[in-house]
Parts: structure tokens; C-alpha cells; sequence
């Protein structure tokens, strides 16, 4: 298939003078060398869902946008040991949209880095039946790893970064193709 992948970058933290901005502004334009992906960003922050999971207009075009995504990337915090909980609304507002697609993760957070919230997520996105990419991007002091220009100088995170497109994208594609044609029981 000579289409590109679609990709979905979520963007998970509402918070008040996040710093997730930053951090997804450099993984995007990371992304920009891959041709392989169509990117579209969904920020939770604009993305009004509703917290008690009732359908409403933007669930269901929520819902639509993941149906026509092939794979997704998040970029989340890590608060109290955990993901935001606009995430997890994010994952319980839809169901069968998930299925038989990639997910990666990019983190940030204190001495950990977010990887905390990915190990919690991986549990997450393995019962919604979707395949997570082994390699993360992870920003430990995130803060602290970007200069003013919002520019990163962590060479283990833009190996990383590398890493995890080329993995995200085998599976983006394995998958796609295995949709068409074999349709994901369940």
C-alpha cells in the first residue's frame, strides 16, 4: 500500500502551564522526516470529552478520527506515578477504534521520565487489544532538556525518537494490511 500511515498524536496533559506543548512540538518536528506518515494532532486540552464517557457531538468525532487512524503516538506526563486522567477518558471513549492498531509513547517528568505512566499504559493499551511499540522516548527533568528555542540536545531521546517511527511504522503497516485483509475478530 503506497498510501500513507495515517498517525494520531495525542497530546494527554490538560494541566495549567504544561509542558507538553514543547514536548510535542519536538517530537513533531522529528515526525516531519518520516514521509511515510499523514500526522494529525489530537490535544486533549481542545478535545472536549466527556469525563462521565456519555456519547456526545465530539466523542463521536473523536471516535471517527481514531477509526481512521492506522497507529498513534502519545505524549504524556507522568503525575503521581501515574497518566493524566484526561488519557484515560481518552481510551474509555472509545472501544473497538483502538483494535489491531500500534501505539507509541513519548514521556517527560521528573527523575523517571514518564516511564511509569508508560508501564501503566502499556497495561492499558494491551487490554484494548492494540500493539505497543517497545521502543520510548523518555525526557527524565524534561525541563532541563530543552533549550529556549524548544530544541533538545538528549541524543538518547532522538535515538530513541528514530527507533520507535521506524518500529511504529512496520507495525502501522503489517497491521493496515491485515486489516484489509483479515478484519480483527472481536
Amino acid at each position: 500500500m503506497d498510501t500513507p500511515l495515517r498517525l494520531e498524536v495525542i497530546v494527554a496533559s490538560v494541566r495549567p502551564e504544561r509542558f507538553a506543548p514543547v514536548v510535542a512540538d519536538w517530537f513533531l518536528r522529528t515526525l516531519r522526516a518520516h514521509s511515510e506518515f499523514d500526522t494529525g494532532v489530537i490535544d486533549l486540552l481542545d478535545t472536549p470529552l466527556p469525563a462521565d464517557l456519555t456519547d456526545s457531538p465530539a466523542a463521536m468525532a473523536y471516535r471517527a478520527r481514531l477509526a481512521a487512524a492506522d497507529a498513534f503516538v502519545v505524549i504524556t506526563s507522568e503525575y503521581n506515578h501515574g497518566y493524566p486522567a484526561a488519557l484515560k477518558t481518552a481510551f474509555d471513549t472509545a472501544k473497538r477504534e483502538w483494535r489491531a492498531k500500534p501505539i507509541g509513547f513519548v514521556s517527560y517528568g521528573g527523575l523517571s521520565g514518564g516511564l511509569r505512566a508508560v508501564e501503566q499504559l502499556r497495561q492499558v493499551v494491551a487490554e484494548i487489544h492494540m500493539v505497543s511499540i517497545r521502543e520510548t522516548v523518555s525526557f527524565h527533568q524534561a525541563k532541563k532538556q530543552f533549550d529556549a528555542a524548544g530544541e533538545t540536545q538528549d541524543g538518547a531521546a532522538i535515538d530513541a525518537a528514530e527507533r520507535l517511527l521506524g518500529q511504529l511504522a512496520w507495525w502501522a503497516r503489517t497491521l493496515r494490511a491485515a486489516r484489509a485483509t483479515d478484519p480483527y475478530p472481536g
